[in-house]
């Protein structure tokens, strides 16, 4: 049985295990890379003409970017502590490089810069965990850069704990037109984890059509492209998910559109309770 497309699996446990650029995932704006290093090992990139927003997933390391050193950044140890991340932006037309610390997970974001913002940390200050959603819909958000945050100038950066048993990016939604307010073009990554380790989650991808409608198992460390379509997760009872979402398009703005068969979900649970 042959692989999704839209599924990309670790390339090895260390080193650059991920290198999803927009070429080869076939569209025009998010890019996403994941170094796995060992404590003393380095990574570093120049960032051309795209901005990026590296963020330290778990251990820590030493970055220096655009001329600037910026110390050691991270704190958790493992995702699942759900503390807020060290994070840092990067300008187009600069460089960057880390070398772990203690063994660590960088993971790095990037879409087209306009050279709008300066390079700076993002967090652990005024990132709290929000929950989000109610009953099997109840998951916790730890906003980097949405639209709120003025950091960047394409990028949109988030991570996701949804809790055993759970769904996310839930009821189903779309932001796959550019046509702003009603909606924006935004395409999309999930890297995906899971605790335990050995768990694995659901993710499906639809269009309203049916001319794309495909369901794919996620193991730890896999991403997922999202091109267009409906794009909700869930997590079996016994295992939690952790995601990290990259979204860029046009522009900075995120406007979607639920499923029209499921939107009475939402609109039900905006309602207060009684």
């Amino acid at each position: 049985m042959s692989q999704s497309d839209l599924l990309r699996r670790p390339a090895g446990t260390r080193g650059k295990v991920h290198d999803i650029t927009p070429e080869s995932a076939g569209w025009g704006h998010v890019g996403f890379s994941l170094y796995r290093l060992a404590a003393g090992e380095t990574a570093a990139e120049a960032t051309g003409g795209r901005e990026a927003i590296l963020v330290m997933v778990e251990g820590k390391a030493r970055i220096a970017a655009a001329g600037q050193d910026f110390g050691e950044l991270g704190e958790r140890m493992d995702v699942f502590e759900k503390t807020p991340p060290h994070c840092l932006y990067v300008p187009n037309g600069s460089d960057w490089t880390a070398t772990a610390t203690t063994d660590c997970t960088l993971a790095v974001c990037t879409a087209p810069g306009r050279g709008g913002h300066a390079a700076r940390r993002i967090g652990p200050d005024g990132i709290t965990l929000t929950q989000r959603g109610i009953g099997a819909n109840t998951r916790f958000i730890n906003n980097i850069a949405m639209e709120a945050e003025d950091y960047a100038d394409s990028l949109l950066v988030t991570e996701v704990f949804t809790p055993q048993g759970n769904w996310s990016s839930y009821p189903p939604h779309r932001h796959d037109e550019d046509d702003f307010p009603r909606m924006t073009y935004l395409e999309e990554t999930y890297y995906h984890r899971l605790n335990p380790a050995q768990g694995y989650g659901i993710q499906r991808v639809f269009t309203e059509d049916g001319s794309l409608d495909e369901t794919i198992a996620v193991a730890n460390h896999d991403v997922v492209l999202v091109p267009r379509g409906h794009h909700p997760c869930g997590v079996p009872y016994g295992y939690e998910m952790y995601y990290l979402n990259v979204m860029a398009g046009p522009l900075r703005k995120w406007r979607f559109r639920n499923h029209p068969d499921h939107d009475w979900i939402y609109q039900r649970d905006l309602k207060p309770a009684t």
